[in-house]
């Protein structure tokens, strides 16, 4: 597919010698109301390096370039240079190719097989996998889902919170009020009770807390019981998880967690060591990292036993000599920014220099409306709680509206599960926010049901059609589609790839549910404005055309966010 803004962007810079294309390129607006033009080009920046007053370089860039046939019309407004696309070439050019790529419209092989790690979700185990967690997996989830769309070789890795101290409290903590049938009732909350109840002991009993960190030592040292009941602890936490991880239709090609690297942190120990780049304070091993800002890390504690960065550096080693990775991303809470500086600064340290293809993707927290939630304090809600919900809230508005469908628990499970999905991953991901049940809960608005709704509208259309629908695309008349609504809507479909790329750069996926939100409301203001099956036969296709390609984008746009969507509702 053509790329316009490339090319008009080479047309302007023939005429400017001193900006390169790509200079140009990155100058080109998009305006926000169509008299305005499909591309406007400011000229403000222009003035120092010509010598000339920015209306005059307009004047002079639009009488240079008016005569190409791929514009109706160029206008200089002051200092702009407003374009206008001619409209049927462009219709022709947007929908001819987007159909032929059909269901593939917006994948692209820029990867080229190249290997990414994604560690993402990442739970802790024997503790609540609650809302929090969607960030993370959610996040991670479509990150992978995008990259893969572009031809990335993606692994997806669920590094596990299976080490620690915490083991060492949970040990204690069932060794003295444990029962084995309550576990294998209900794993994670009743280990998030004992965790809970040894907290609270153990601020009037503080020798707990020398228990539980002589309990973790003995099983970082494979002493048989602590393992026999570590690994207990982790079956069936896992059992939980993955019961969730079906719900939402994510997998993982890894779950190596922090366990995993267990025997493979003495060679960096070593190293570190005998580069001179770990020092010892007060009986623990540090790298001191203040002369570039990032204060000290923490490599081993004064009674040897190990930490996240000294296991990170094992996983992050791991992975380039088991994948080769191109780029290693982790979707890590942003609390832990200045744990992969420093990560990423030791490894270079270390003298790899792959250490800049190490990205942390950091997202804002989750807060309840009654305050932070707590582990410790047993304050959490359940992601498994949540997502049940949102199902049995979407099959009751189901029966209410008499949906015809052929698999009702099916359509209520997509719906209801992308509706947590799409307003999770509808906020910008740095930003924090509160989880509040009527808002997850709620499908008026811009929400991910309003797109799956748009998505099925769409689909009952071409359903009306019948067998006609095999000739939608083998000749489209612009003439019929190119003003209004229909333009406007070929244009959403045709920034549908960029947009892909940019969510991928940024590694933002809310840039996609914005997207696909606008699609659907250009094609409902489409739907509202024209009347699509007519009598005349190349009208009803070439509208037909913008109604496939919409519902392929949708569709391929909720896939890239984790969510399905269903043909009818």
């Amino acid at each position: 597919m053509i790329d316009y803004k490339s090319k008009i962007a080479e047309l302007i810079a023939e005429n400017l010698e001193d900006l390169s294309v790509e200079e140009v390129r990155e100058m080109i607006e998009v305006p926000g109301k169509a008299d305005m033009g499909d591309y406007a080009f400011p000229c403000f920046k222009l003035a120092k390096i010509l010598r000339k007053a920015p209306n005059m370089i307009a004047g002079d860039i639009k009488n240079a370039i008016e005569a190409n046939d791929i514009f109706e019309r160029v206008e200089q407004v002051n200092a702009y240079v407003n374009m206008f696309l001619s409209k049927e070439i462009f219709i022709k050019q947007v929908l001819g190719d987007a159909l032929a790529e059909g269901e593939r419209y917006g994948f692209r092989d820029l990867g080229k097989g190249k290997k990414v790690t994604i560690d993402y979700s990442s739970p802790n185990i024997a503790k609540p996998f609650h809302i929090g967690h969607l960030r993370s997996t959610g996040i991670g989830n479509s990150i992978y889902k995008i990259y893969n769309s572009l031809g990335y070789d993606v692994i997806r890795i669920n590094h596990l919170g299976d080490y620690g101290t915490q083991f060492g409290k949970l040990i204690c903590a069932y060794r003295l009020w444990g029962n084995e049938e309550d576990v294998k009732a209900a794993p994670i909350k009743t280990l998030l009770e004992y965790y809970t109840k040894f907290h609270i002991r153990a601020e009037k009993q503080p020798e707990l807390e020398q228990d539980a960190r002589d309990a973790f030592t003995r099983l970082e040292n494979g002493e048989t019981e602590e393992l026999k009941l570590w690994q207990w602890f982790r079956d069936e936490s896992l059992k939980e998880f993955t019961e969730v991880y079906d719900m939402l239709d994510i997998q993982f090609d890894s779950y190596a967690g922090e366990s995993f690297y267990s025997d493979k942190m003495a060679r960096f120990l070593k190293e570190l060591e005998e580069k001179n780049i770990m020092t010892e304070s007060e009986g623990a091993k540090v790298v001191d990292l203040e002369e570039e800002g990032l204060g000290t890390a923490l490599i081993t504690k004064s009674d040897g036993s190990t930490l996240y960065t000294t296991r990170d550096i094992a996983a992050a080693v791991y992975r380039k000599e088991t994948y080769d990775f191109f780029k290693n991303i982790y979707v890590v809470a942003s609390q832990q920014d200045l744990h992969f500086k420093q990560l990423f600064k030791i490894i270079e340290l270390l003298g790899y220099e792959w250490s800049n293809e190490c990205v942390h993707v950091p997202f804002g927290m989750v807060s309840l409306e009654e305050g932070t939630m707590s582990t410790r304090e047993g304050r959490v809600v359940f992601l498994k709680d949540v997502l049940d919900q949102a199902v049995e809230k979407t099959k009751e508005i189901m029966i209410e509206k008499n949906v015809v469908t052929e698999n009702i628990d099916e359509t209520a499970a997509t719906v209801g599960i992308g509706a947590v999905l799409f307003q999770e991953l509808s906020n910008y991901r740095i930003k924090d926010y509160v989880f509040s049940w009527d808002r997850v809960l709620n499908f008026d608005g811009e929400t991910g049901p309003y797109v799956q709704y748009t998505h099925a509208r769409a689909a009952s259309v071409l359903r009306k059609v019948g067998e006609g629908a095999s000739e939608i695309g083998k000749e489209i008349n612009a003439e019929y589609i190119k003003d209004g609504a229909a333009y406007e809507l070929a244009k959403l479909i045709y920034e549908y790839p960029e947009t892909v790329l940019d969510a991928a750069g940024k590694y933002e996926p809310s840039i996609i549910t914005r997207y696909i939100v606008d699609l659907a409301q250009g094609f409902n203001r489409f739907y509202h404005d024209e009347h699509i099956l007519v009598d005349n036969k190349e009208e009803k296709l070439a509208k037909l055309a913008l109604v496939q390609m919409t519902k392929t984008t949708i569709k391929n746009g909720l896939a890239l966010l984790g969510i399905g969507a269903p043909e009818r509702m």
